[in-house]
């Protein structure tokens, strides 16, 4: 077994790491105007990085991206993890944001209508499967989609959609059979914002500085050659999307822990109490060795998921202990570096309490963490039992 990453993703990693550090970092807190991005310093950042050659790497070379590998996209995740400077649930920085669902599952002439105007710029999309009864347990939804003649007539409400009041347009996954079900019951289909009967109804300011919305949908009529593949393919389309959602809060969780021991054992060396450095307290030093210790841990884990990923494999349950052991153990690295540096910790001079906010707030979005320990310990006890 090689644990070494090939090399051109080391140079990748390693030239990440530089712009991060050198002209990330020093402008993070500077990047936002509320929950979005300042204008000038996205066009900046977006510039630099297609100098740097890191620009569409979630889209395959045949649309013209860069046609990343799931492992060196975990690598550019785990980098800009260990910065605020980027918005935590897209858009971000290296392109524009199109999801799998777009990219694999549309028709051509779906594509010409959807999929090449986000790519160019043109379009902005957003996802809509979360509703105020359907959160973790997207099976139970009740946005509904009846087919009348040519076109479906959609009707229920969505919750938590990023992005929502700047869209162009919305995959929506709702029901189509209510007896099927998750089983074949459920579908994915484009919605244009501008169509009669869609209202973003709310904003929702969160803790995390994001601003999700509600987005209503009353007797929404769409051509019925709007819906995305077959009739009871949404649910296989949305969690295919989110098993790469999760892979990323692991990566995230990498880049966390790993900016907070800079942060921790920085400031433990340079801060003195009672004539000691906070570094010579051992109740700080097994601080940072648990989150250096737990950091180890993660990365294998991900990487090899990744790996196998690459190889072809189905990493569902791979991504279900990455998302959770990501998430959890980014918050306790962000809580124990909140903890050694005291109540300047707790002030927005610095990044620990936005990595604090964040990373909480990650382990209850893209599946709770009891909803994936539910699905693996039915895995492991048909494996194991």
């Amino acid at each position: 077994m090689d644990f070494e990453l090939p090399e051109e993703l080391r140079m990748m990693k390693d030239t990440l790491r530089r712009f991060i550090d050198n002209e990330v970092i020093p402008i993070e807190r500077e990047a936002y105007d509320g929950h979005l991005m300042v204008p000038e310093v996205r066009e900046k950042l977006e510039a630099r990085a297609r100098e740097l050659g890191f620009w569409m790497i979630d889209i395959p070379e045949e649309y013209g991206g860069m046609g990343l590998g799931l492992l060196a996209r975990v690598l550019v995740w785990e980098e800009t993890g260990r910065t605020i400077a980027f918005p935590r649930r897209k858009p971000w920085i290296f392109g524009p944001d199109v999801s799998p669902i777009l990219l694999q599952f549309l028709r051509d002439d779906q594509k010409d209508d959807y999929l090449w105007p986000c790519i160019r710029g043109e379009k902005y999309a957003a996802f809509c499967q979360t509703e105020p009864d359907a959160g973790g347990d997207p099976a139970s939804m009740r946005t509904t989609a009846i087919r009348d003649g040519d076109e479906y007539v959609i009707n229920g409400m969505k919750r938590f959609v990023t992005g929502g009041d700047q869209a162009d347009f919305a995959q929506v996954v709702c029901v189509t059979d209510r007896e099927k079900g998750a089983r074949g019951g459920i579908s994915c289909i484009l919605v244009d914002m501008d169509t009669p009967g869609v209202d973003v109804i709310r904003r929702q300011e969160t803790m995390m500085d994001d601003r999700p919305c509600e987005v209503g949908f009353q007797d929404v009529r769409v051509p019925a050659e709007n819906l995305i593949g077959n009739e009871g393919d949404g649910f296989r389309m949305a969690q295919n999307w989110i098993t790469f959602g999760r892979m990323r809060h692991g990566s995230l969780g990498i880049g966390t822990m790993e900016r907070c021991l800079e942060l921790g054992a920085s400031y433990a060396r340079q801060r003195v109490t009672f004539g000691q450095p906070l570094a010579e307290r051992q109740a700080v030093q097994w601080m940072l060795v648990d989150t250096y210790a737990e950091l180890h841990q993660l990365r294998l884990m991900v990487y090899d998921a990744a790996s196998r990923y690459d190889r072809g494999e189905d990493i569902r349950y791979q991504s279900y202990m990455c998302k959770y052991i990501g998430d959890r153990g980014g918050f306790e690295a962000a809580d124990r570096c909140l903890q050694i540096h005291g109540g300047i910790g707790l002030t927005t001079d610095l990044p620990i309490e936005k990595l604090w906010r964040d990373l909480r707030s990650f382990m209850i979005t893209e599946g709770p963490e009891e909803i994936l320990k539910m699905a693996l310990a039915r895995h492991v006890l048909r494996e194991y039992g």
